[in-house]
């Protein structure tokens, strides 16, 4: 459905004609004016008046209506077509969910479509409608927010996971908590969240880089002005410090648990040299007592009138022997 869809003159929100053709008839003709239309989750028959009026290209349209796409950056003859993923973290349930939103961007109109509930477009329009400044500059001021709100909230997620991530740390080199198989499943639901936000902030580098004009593509791209650049090389720059971020917290990761698993490790083999030595224990009057047992009528000491005792005492003190060497080596 279409959530809002305004005409913007000279920074300014204004009322135009309700036939986008017309709008955008009129935006192109005065210069200084776009239309910015937002929709959500829209169906196929509700997005072929969109298509129709700004001749978007037919493979970003299926995009667009499919969702589940990664980040990227696509330009066609009459419009450029961008994705990105904005994210959010529940700390309580340790849990990243991502949205999809995706721009298109022509010489007088942005065409933004939501899927999710995760996006930054409402928070988007009003700041821009505030900064009269800004909005100015047209679709290409509009595009640059969007990845600016939606790069800027990829900093404080990874921020929080860090500090969820020094929590589990802390749980994992407690006394008690190392060997806990819950922990293990933690410390596994963890990683995999963190793919989560990998899969939203890696492949959206090169599009910024792209946007930028760095590297490879020094050029700059149609339907964005090229003055943009250095705003979009700072919104590059913030993202490279979060896949840097993330880079970093999927190592740690990987090293606590790595941690856990050798401290379990090292607990069962506390346990094992335990049992070997209560076993050894008693291995010794349970082999006494066999021997004794056998029906013989010519063996040491048994018509001695204190053999039972000595014997009883010889095996407690093989045994008192035998708990004390444990000790010291620390078996027991």
């Amino acid at each position: 459905m279409i959530v809002d869809c305004a005409i913007y003159r000279f920074g300014q929100r204004t009322e135009g004609p309700e036939d986008l053709s017309d709008a955008l008839a009129q935006c192109r003709a005065e210069g200084d004016a776009f239309v910015w239309i937002g929709l959500y989750e829209p169906s196929e028959k509700e997005f072929d008046l969109v298509t129709e009026e700004f001749a978007l290209h037919p493979l970003a349209v299926e995009d667009a209506l499919k969702a589940h796409q990664r980040p990227k950056l696509e330009v066609y003859e009459d419009s450029l077509f961008m994705v990105l993923k904005p994210v959010a973290y529940e700390p309580k349930s340790d849990a990243v969910s991502s949205g999809e939103v995706m721009v298109f961007v022509g010489d007088s109109f942005v065409v933004t479509v939501r899927h999710g509930e995760e996006s930054p477009l409402a928070t988007v329009r009003h700041r821009l409608e505030a900064d009269p400044e800004m909005l100015r500059h047209g679709p290409t001021a509009v595009l640059y927010s969007i990845a600016d709100a939606v790069v800027d909230h990829y900093v404080d997620v990874a921020n929080e996971l860090g500090t969820d991530l020094e929590e589990l740390e802390t749980e994992v080199f407690s006394p008690t908590g190392g060997g806990s198989r819950h922990t293990a499943s933690r410390i596994y639901a963890f990683k995999r969240q963190i793919q989560e936000f990998r899969r939203a902030t890696g492949p959206l580098a090169q599009p910024l880089s792209r946007l930028a004009g760095a590297g490879l593509f020094p050029a700059g791209v149609p339907f964005v002005h090229e003055k943009a650049q250095p705003f979009f090389r700072d919104v590059n720059d913030h993202l490279t410090r979060v896949n840097e971020l993330v880079d970093g917290l999927d190592r740690l990761v990987s090293d606590i648990l790595s941690a856990q698993l050798a401290q379990m490790s090292v607990r069962q083999n506390d346990d094992m040299r335990k049992i070997s030595a209560w076993a050894a224990m008693a291995a010794i009057p349970t082999m006494i007592a066999g021997i004794y047992g056998m029906n013989f009528d010519h063996m040491p000491e048994l018509h001695w009138l204190w053999a039972y005792p000595a014997v009883v005492l010889g095996m407690v003190a093989l045994e008192v022997l035998l708990f004390r060497l444990f000790k010291r080596r620390g078996w027991l």
